[in-house]
């Protein structure tokens, strides 16, 4: 077998030789930290470790369905302790220079009236050019003998509102202006379907994703009721097209405890979670549990266990096994790897993961202790 039919038959819950091996990452701080315990400074980017590490990996068409263009930038203030900045999404944000940089401190926002989202407006525009390859329709040709798994990006209903409009902003507009924030959802819905219609036809897929992050470990930003009114339906109207496609494994990246959504993600064709983090309540075999083979999964390994050290490691891929091999599961870390994770924990958790969950090729580029 190869990647491409490991991926999709684990996928539709039949037999393969053995598991895809995926991870999600690194921080950013993760590989120069691995080079002072032994990683080779060659390998200084994510596609380099995937490599090094024996880690395979889907691809995505590149297709933009998201802000377009960007905006430019900029570094507003930089100081010893920290740099504010304007980032490509138009927010002003502040990191700190010292110690490991994860989530920045977001301070202004783009789009706090309707002006400003009719200002914001024309980089949603479906037929900007560049949105799609030159000569799509010959460029998707590349692919009609791949042998990895293909998707494409729908983009992001209600995660990227958050981004543009602040998270306390925008929970309180739902309920203040809540017009206009389906007008918002509406537009990426749009750009969405508008985008993915032009080139669905040209290539045969296996998957599709999206990006939300809308949830943390008390649960999601808004109500699964107004999720249910506002997202839901543009859901459908997005995975009606993909499976018009035979298009029928789709996620959305999402972090935190999302069990209040699995519901809705469900009902709008949504069927696989991803990245399942399982500290902060998404707990893969309690999915599975509850919802039974409904649900896809892809993530699920809880990050904290590769700090604890082996022991610990063990036990969650023990623990995860059966679920594993039910189907319809592919495991790995249930985010980026922090950068306080000692190389060797991962490496034994790679090896552990290659031995327990039969996933991974035969061997990485290093020697396994």
């Amino acid at each position: 077998m190869n990647l491409r039919e490991r991926f999709n038959r684990v996928m539709h819950f039949k037999k393969v030789d053995r598991i895809p091996f995926f991870e999600f990452g690194y921080w950013d701080q993760t590989l120069p930290e691995w080079h002072k315990q032994g990683l080779p400074e060659e390998i200084d980017s994510e596609a380099k470790a995937y490599e090094y590490f024996g880690i395979e990996n889907w691809v995505n068409v590149p297709v933009n369905v998201g802000l377009f263009p960007g905006f430019e930038y900029k570094v507003l203030e930089e100081t010893e302790e920290h740099i504010i900045y304007l980032d490509g999404e138009g927010v002003k944000a502040e990191v700190q220079k010292k110690g490991f940089r994860t989530i920045p401190h977001y301070l202004e926002f783009p789009i706090k009236t309707r002006e400003d989202w009719l200002e914001f407006l024309p980089r949603l525009n479906p037929d900007t050019p560049g949105r799609l390859p030159e000569n799509y329709k010959e460029f998707f040709r590349q692919y009609e003998k791949r042998d990895y798994p293909l998707g494409i990006h729908f983009g992001s209903m209600i995660g990227k509102v958050r981004d543009w409009i602040g998270f306390e902003n925008l929970a309180y507009m739902v309920y203040d202006n809540r017009q206009l924030v389906e007008e918002i959802v509406e537009a990426l819905c749009n750009l969405s379907v508008r985008v993915m219609e032009k080139v669905l036809g040209y290539v045969k897929l296996d998957f599709a994703n999206g990006w939300e992050d809308i949830c943390y470990n008390s649960g999601p930003l808004i109500s699964p009721k107004m999720f249910h009114e506002i997202v839901t339906p543009r859901y459908k109207r997005i995975t009606d097209l993909l499976h018009k496609y035979g298009i029928d494994v789709i996620w959305t990246d999402c972090d935190g405890n999302i069990l209040p959504l699995i519901p809705e993600f469900l009902e709008g064709g949504i069927n696989c979670m991803f990245p399942v983090e399982v500290r902060a309540g998404s707990d893969p075999v309690e999915i599975r549990k509850k919802f039974g083979k409904k649900v896809l999964l892809m993530g699920g390994v809880d990050k904290m266990a590769l700090l604890k050290g082996p022991e610990a490691i063990e036990k969650e891929l023990l623990r995860l096994k059966p679920v594993v091999e039910e189907g319809g599961f592919i495991p790995h870390i249930d985010h980026r790897v922090p950068a306080d994770v000692p190389l060797e924990n991962y490496k034994y958790y790679l090896k552990l993961k290659r031995n327990i969950l039969h996933c991974g090729k035969l061997e990485p580029k290093y020697k396994e202790a």
